[in-house]
């Protein structure tokens, strides 16, 4: 599951799921599709935190 944060709508439609068309027509497609790319790994960097976590039992 990822952390969806402030300023991170531009990248999903309401259900979560990535916009790989741009915005705008006039926007660079390659450019927007670098820029989703780069979104996504913050996603998975989100998801393997540095810290473990151990669980008392």
């Amino acid at each position: 599951m990822s952390i969806l944060r402030p300023g991170d709508e531009k990248f999903h439609y309401s259900d979560g799921s990535h916009k790989w068309i741009p915005p705008d027509p006039d926007y660079d497609q390659e450019v927007w599709d670098e820029q989703v790319r780069q979104h996504k790994q913050g996603h998975l960097k989100n998801e393997r935190p540095k810290i473990r976590i151990q669980r008392l039992v």
